[in-house]
């Protein structure tokens, strides 16, 4: 069996089902829209079997271009929920988070150790140890203020 019994259309839909399976194995929602493109391809490959490699590769990449800016447009406006929408941004996670001065705080700037890691900090001057919260992240930087210790009386 040579490359020609096969078929140009046969090879292409193969293409797409190995994208396929890519996507599925390592989901980034981005291998399937070219393996729609080789499908697609594929079945113009069967049709027209005499269709040369240029051209071929032209309509893999229209119809690449064209399967992502669909699927661009399909998740822009139907947005996947999630039950954690800050998965992803560490920094918002600290909001409301307990943390530990590092450097002292002095003239409204210095570090606070959070878990395993020390975030440069801005709020009002406090010793090292003292502990704060988080209220804002700005820029890379955490904004914290005094915790309010209950009183006893």
């Amino acid at each position: 069996m040579t490359l020609d019994d096969v078929g140009a259309g046969t090879l292409w839909l193969v293409f797409a089902l190995v994208m396929g399976v890519a996507e599925l194995i390592v989901p980034g929602v981005f291998l399937v829209f070219l393996a729609i493109a080789a499908a697609i391809t594929g079945l113009a490959m069967l049709v027209l079997p005499d269709l040369p490699v240029a051209a071929q590769l032209a309509s893999f990449a229209i119809w690449s271009g064209v399967t992502v800016l669909i699927g661009r447009r399909w998740y822009r406006d139907y947005p996947v929920a999630t039950s954690d929408p800050l998965l992803n941004d560490r920094a918002a996670r600290l909001i409301g988070e307990i943390v530990t001065v590092d450097q002292a705080i002095e003239h409204g700037r210095g570090r606070v150790k959070v878990a395993d890691g020390v975030w440069p900090a801005r709020g009002p001057d406090a010793a090292i140890g003292k502990k704060m919260r988080v209220t804002e992240v700005e820029s890379g930087m955490l904004l914290v203020e005094p915790v309010e210790t209950p009183t006893t009386g």
